[in-house]
């Protein structure tokens, strides 16, 4: 077991991700920013843009929020089976670590004649998250004998993982000289998913009455229920080509069928000022096809095997002690298999900025006289603060970010962020875009404080993405 949770700890480390993309958010030269603020600015030159298929967004970003690879693996030549415990003890049940990844295959958009930017695609994500559960860890590691009369808490068992191909079609308008407005509506198709919440239960282990054995261990109003979909046809199928063909045959409305919607906004206070706002994947998944749901509850009191030795002839078997456990608990403690629908709602994510724009004016308005004007100036610099929400089975998980904007040339931008969240409280970001010509790129990397030792950072991201982008003659 302690071999396990060693393994376990170091998938965590490495392989945890999140889903804030502060250094995009906000970018008016980036089209995939559209994605975080359906509302948010686009340069009123930009006429279309085109995303190069499966390059156009590929987004990276690794967490964790109570251990880094170097806390288990650091060549300090002490005991990594005290570095595990210690982090055991350390961690906390509401300890999370997930994985977020995203592909982007295609993202089209143009201006039409009303001036409304539609814009729209395909993007593949995948998103999981299992929170610490850090009874089960410590029973596992330490086992019972120093923990009598300790109710082991078998709920924090709570974890949801989701593969889906997702299809949206956006529109943003300018409604007034201060105001923009924009909605994105969403198709989800499921290919596999799983989720399991809101479970109890307790494990304890008491001193018996001695007639059948020293020790009574109890496993007490357990219900923890697992529903699945995707998963069932897939053990019928042979060998990792069919499992491939059959999940990627899905992808296009072949799943289990969801609909959401993003809304979003960007106001110009004055000109200095702007705030924006986006609500994203309001929305939910109805999990009909191939759906599995365990369901396990009861009680259940095991004061020892008692063991028995009856004469046995030549050849002849023990009695089958385990098996007859075994029997004991399902009997007990059963697992039900049910087929029922059920529906999933989407992790709803929360978006917000306020910004301070200073420095040169740009745009069309770079050779007028603005001193006047209250709105819709464009400035060649900005700072300000940026909040981001994710709501999480055990409540939501937020960030804070202070950012640094910069316009160097109508062909360069870069954005530098200070992000403080759940992960750290060191995170600097830097990013940067060009348009040279029609072609344009961005690349963007958090906690570059890491990046001598990364083994020593419990998040990590990076963001690249390749776009055509033509703007009006």
């Amino acid at each position: 077991m302690r071999k396990v949770l060693t393994c376990l700890f170091a998938l965590w480390a490495i392989m945890s991700i999140a889903q804030n993309k502060q250094l995009l958010y906000g970018v008016e030269e980036i089209p995939q920013s559209l994605l975080l603020n359906p509302g948010g600015k686009i340069s009123v030159t930009q006429k279309y843009h085109f995303g190069i298929p499966f390059f156009s967004q590929i987004h990276i970003n690794g967490g964790s929020s109570g251990v880094s690879v170097f806390d288990i693996f650091e060549d300090s030549g002490g005991d990594i089976n005290e570095r595990i415990r210690k982090k055991i003890f350390e961690l906390k049940n509401t300890d999370f670590f997930t994985v977020t990844q995203q592909l982007e295959i295609i993202n089209f958009g143009w201006r039409a004649q009303n001036e409304i930017y539609f814009s729209g695609g395909i993007y593949q994500e995948f998103d999981f998250i299992s929170y610490f559960p850090r009874d089960l860890a410590i029973l596992a590691w330490e086992g019972n004998r120093d923990y009598i009369d300790y109710e082991f808490d078998l709920g924090e068992i709570s974890t949801t993982g989701d593969l889906m191909t997702v299809f949206h079609f956006g529109a943003n308008k300018q409604v007034t000289n201060k105001l923009i407005l924009g909605i994105r509506a969403k198709i989800y198709s499921s290919l596999i998913s799983y989720r399991s919440t809101n479970n109890n239960g307790t494990f304890v282990t008491h001193l018996g009455d001695g007639t059948i054995n020293i020790y009574e261990h109890t496993v007490q109003d357990i219900d923890i229920t697992v529903e699945t979909s995707g998963f069932a046809s897939l053990r019928e199928l042979n060998g990792s080509s069919q499992v491939i063909g059959e999940i990627l045959g899905r992808a296009f409305f072949g799943g289990n069928i969801g609909l959401g919607v993003d809304i979003g906004g960007t106001y110009d206070i004055n000109d200095k000022f702007t705030a924006s706002a986006s609500i994203l994947d309001f929305g939910a998944i109805f999990h009909t096809k191939d759906v599995e749901t365990y369901h396990v509850s009861g009680n259940y009191t095991l004061n020892g095997i008692e063991l028995l030795f009856p004469p046995l002839n030549i050849g002849e078997p023990a009695p089958p002690y385990w098996d007859d456990l075994e029997d004991e608990i399902e009997r007990e403690i059963p697992i039900d298999t049910l087929y029922n629908s059920y529906t999933q709602f989407r992790p709803l994510k929360l978006n917000a900025s306020l910004s301070y724009n200073f420095g040169k004016i740009i745009g069309n308005n770079a050779e007028c006289d603005c001193r006047n004007i209250n709105s819709g100036i464009d400035r060649d610099q900005s700072v300000g603060l940026q909040f981001y929400s994710i709501s999480r089975p055990k409540g939501a998980q937020m960030a804070g970010t202070l950012f640094y904007y910069r316009r160097f040339t109508d062909y360069i931008s870069a954005k530098a962020t200070y992000t403080i969240d759940s992960y750290s409280t060191t995170n600097l970001g830097l990013g940067f875009v060009t348009d040279l010509g029609k072609f344009n790129f961005y690349i963007a990397a958090d906690n570059l404080l890491r990046y001598g030792n990364l083994a020593k950072a419990k998040s990590i991201s990076l963001q690249l993405g390749f776009n055509i982008k033509i703007d009006e003659e």
